[in-house]
């Protein structure tokens, strides 16, 4: 309570820090481990109206998701970025790829350790096919649309060349979208061919500031303590938990439930960072 009081009325610049960390999906996939547009936007604005900023901070540690909350999460920091004046400064603790790197980019500075993972600015789709799996088990499939797309990429039949390419070509609309947003928050800072940036491959963060997808090496408290002097507060803005939250419900039957499931689907995306 009185190291609270203490940096509370303490002099001194404040940098709040908001902490970005798991994999970005809506709200109702992934509930309070994902990042969502729902779950960032309330820290977003507190950290942004804090009394006393000299700029806010972003601690990214994100191996990706939704292509959609990312642009709306990155949009929302540009947004309070010039409303309230601030130099947004990105630290990339272990990864920030895919999604992730889409968030540090809405930063004015990415900041990484050498070993952070950087980039991957592509786009996938990965899913598994059980045709064979059902005549095997003499399991006939039945489905019945209105609309000839409509069940396209079924998991459960044969893969048509036509629906793989309608794919490819929603992936690349999508990837436009990506490489547009990094051109134009990494404008005259990157250092390599395109084809080579935004091919999908992701690199540590010291080869990462070579490449010019980020700026320098270093942590958040040196680095900021060197830009605003030892006196910088660096309150962390962290979401409200409620009863529920704090008590850990949501688990089903027998421990699978929700955040079972939840917990499985965030593994499979850290997993291809080697995390």
């Amino acid at each position: 309570m009185f190291g609270w009081l203490r940096d509370r009325f303490r002099r001194g610049p404040v940098v709040p820090v908001v902490r970005l960390s798991g994999v970005i999906a809506s709200s109702g996939l992934l509930g309070s481990r994902g990042l969502s547009m729902e779950t960032v936007a309330p820290l977003l604005k507190r950290a942004f109206e804090m009394r006393g900023a000299k700029a806010v901070a972003l601690t990214i540690n994100s191996p990706g998701g939704s292509p959609v909350q990312s642009a709306l999460i990155g949009q929302r920091i540009r947004l309070l970025a010039r409303e309230k004046g601030l130099p947004v400064i990105a630290f990339v603790e272990d990864v920030a790829a895919s999604g992730g790197y889409w968030l540090a980019c809405a930063a004015d500075e990415i900041v990484v350790d050498p070993s952070s993972i950087v980039g991957s600015i592509g786009v996938i789709s990965a899913g598994f096919g059980f045709q064979d799996l059902l005549a095997r088990v003499g399991v006939e499939r039945r489905v019945h649309t209105s609309g000839e797309r409509k069940a396209m990429l079924d998991p459960f039949r044969p893969e048509k060349p036509d629906d793989v390419e309608r794919l490819e070509r929603l992936q690349a609309e999508i990837h436009e979208g990506f490489k547009a947003w990094v051109r134009e928050r990494r404008a005259g800072r990157l250092q390599a061919e395109e084809s080579v940036l935004f091919s999908g491959e992701f690199w540590t963060g010291r080869r990462g500031v070579e490449l010019g997808l980020a700026d320098s090496l270093g942590d958040l408290r040196e680095t900021l303590q060197a830009r605003f002097g030892a006196r910088v507060r660096l309150p962390v803005i962290a979401p409200r938990r409620g009863l529920l939250s704090r008590l850990r419900l949501g688990t089903g039957i027998d421990g699978i439930g929700p955040s079972t499931l939840a917990a499985l689907e965030e593994r499979l995306h850290w997993q291809r960072f080697g995390l």
